[in-house]
């Protein structure tokens, strides 16, 4: 059972007029005190305001607002538009889409020029393909309705909470159950089911299904033929 802690006190502030001769302008400054960390917890403090993402590889500025304005229009709508005309789209911004992709309505992708899907893959209503790099669905994958791929995260362990991106891959078959994410790292093996709203963000066997948060294995998965 969580221990519940006593809410801390609001800090004080007090407000002290600075002189016209000073500033050449009337204004206030608020000293809060309590507030304010010494040098050696700003050392030891995150410091968003230190946040850097050059390394983030966005692609041309014109390419990006283009997808932007393609994306608003036939991926991020209720509309359902078809899916050959969205494989062509995806296609003339750099995917790599094999023949016979489906692609529901309410569809977030990233950046279309870090994506390839293989041929006769689902990818279900309410997707969100967060592909800040790489990210491979392979032939005959399904990914349900609502399914999130992350391929960022932060270092929490810096004061920058620097930006970590690690790409995601999905060989042959993988089931992504609804609501279920895939974190930075992720590579599932053929075959390989994920169950509703279940989290990975690892390595998952092939031809096994995981379920939980984080996801263990829990069965494995065998096929028959279909009547």
């Amino acid at each position: 059972m969580c221990s519940q802690k006593k809410p801390l006190a609001e800090p004080r502030c007090l407000w002290s007029p600075m002189t016209w001769n000073s500033l050449h302008a009337a204004r206030h400054v608020s000293v809060c005190m309590g507030t304010h960390p010494t040098g050696i917890e700003m050392e030891n403090s995150v410091r968003l305001d230190s946040y850097s993402n050059v390394a983030h590889a966005r692609g041309p500025v014109a390419r990006r607002i283009a997808w932007t304005i393609v994306s608003r229009l036939f991926f991020q709508t209720h509309f359902p538009y078809p899916s050959s005309w969205k494989r062509t789209l995806l296609r003339g911004f750099g995917a790599r889409i094999g023949r016979g992709v489906l692609i529901k309505p309410s569809v977030t992708i990233k950046y279309p020029w870090k994506l390839s899907i293989g041929e006769h893959s689902w990818i279900g209503e309410g997707v969100w393909i967060d592909n800040l790099v790489d990210v491979h669905i392979g032939a005959h994958c399904c990914i349900s309705q609502g399914a999130m791929l992350v391929c960022g995260n932060h270092d929490y362990t810096r004061t920058g909470f620097d930006l970590i991106q690690v790409p995601i891959r999905l060989e042959q078959g993988v089931w992504i159950g609804a609501r279920a994410t895939l974190g930075p790292g992720s590579v599932c093996g053929q075959h390989s089911v994920l169950a509703l709203g279940s989290t990975c963000a690892g390595q998952m066997d092939a031809w096994t299904i995981y379920r939980g948060n984080p996801a263990v294995p829990v069965k494995t998965r065998r096929l028959q033929a279909s009547e």
